[in-house]
């Protein structure tokens, strides 16, 4: 396999653990403030009713048993060795310290789970729970996934997001201060940005020293506000070829020692409406590493030496 041009998640764990490590996704039943009625109710327009990009997960079982369930999947499909259980779907610091320290202790204590990947929002991360993630980014391989999306006011209002940019900023200084592994999450194609607001995005991860990025394509999926906005037209979504340029763009100005985590989402075939394309995850992928290989580039390329 040809070398990534970018600082990819898949490299950064082998250097970590030395085996084939994976993922697993885990529902511990957070909510959202977003959605709970402590700021909002209906959520993010872009989110569906199990929380956004969480398809795939063995609901209603405990913490060990969606683990267990997971790494056979992992080892049989992947021959996966070790494992990170990662709290994916709604706002999974969203609760009292002694309930995330049960289930995140749940998790560790799972054979071969080597790490944990908490995600969660910028508005629900309290100095008392900033100082228990701190102590699992002490004891275990831990990262903390936040949700930027854009750092606009003007369309984290219209997604509905619940909080702004500051809140953000925030949580950064929070995890900085505690020395939190960081991973922001970012959307391209967000109605009503250009191509340069876009692009900006990466120059403020840089400046934020963010230690990884997750990229996501807008997707437009089933039973949503953002459905009904794509019905009547107020909204488009990306073709792949110009998601492609934009990506190779993104990552020329990225700090090339931030991990990229994620170059595009997952919809879900049974709930995605728009755009089909991107369920073809891995040709999306190869794009992106054709186009950097076209171009002569490389994630930072396009920042000055």
């Amino acid at each position: 396999m040809t070398e990534k041009r970018y600082n990819s998640f898949s490299e950064e764990l082998k250097r970590e653990f030395g085996c084939r490590v994976h993922r697993i996704s885990v529902d511990a039943g957070f909510t959202c403030p977003n959605r709970d009625g402590t700021v909002g109710r209906s959520g993010c327009i872009y989110c569906g009713g199990e929380g956004s990009g969480s398809f795939g997960i063995a609901r209603g079982l405990s913490v060990t048993e969606q683990i267990e369930h997971g790494k056979e999947v992992m080892v049989r499909k992947y021959k996966a060795q070790k494992f990170i259980a990662y709290f994916q779907p709604y706002s999974n610091t969203y609760a009292p310290v002694e309930r995330l320290r049960l289930l995140y202790d749940e998790a560790l204590a799972v054979r071969d789970v080597v790490g944990l990947i908490v995600g969660t929002r910028p508005d629900c991360l309290p100095p008392e729970t900033l100082d228990l993630l701190a102590d699992y980014a002490r004891s275990t391989y831990f990262w903390l996934e936040l949700g930027l999306q854009s750092p606009l006011d003007k369309t984290l209002e219209f997604i509905n997001r619940g909080h702004d940019f500051a809140a953000f900023t925030a949580a950064v200084k929070g995890c900085r201060e505690r020395g939190i592994r960081l991973c922001a999450h970012v959307i391209l194609g967000l109605p009503g940005e250009t191509r340069e607001e876009m692009l900006a995005t990466a120059g403020i991860l840089n400046d934020f020293r963010v230690d990884g990025v997750k990229v996501h394509l807008l997707h437009v999926m089933k039973e949503t506000p953002l459905a009904e906005l794509y019905r009547r037209g107020a909204v488009r979504v990306m073709e792949r070829d110009d998601y492609v340029g934009l990506v190779c763009d993104f990552l020329g100005r990225l700090d090339p020692a931030i991990c990229v985590q994620r170059l595009t989402g997952d919809g879900g075939r049974d709930h995605l409406v728009a755009p089909l394309w991107s369920l073809a995850k891995f040709e999306v992928l190869n794009a992106v590493d054709v186009e950097l290989e076209r171009r002569g580039t490389r994630q930072g390329s396009q920042l000055q030496k």
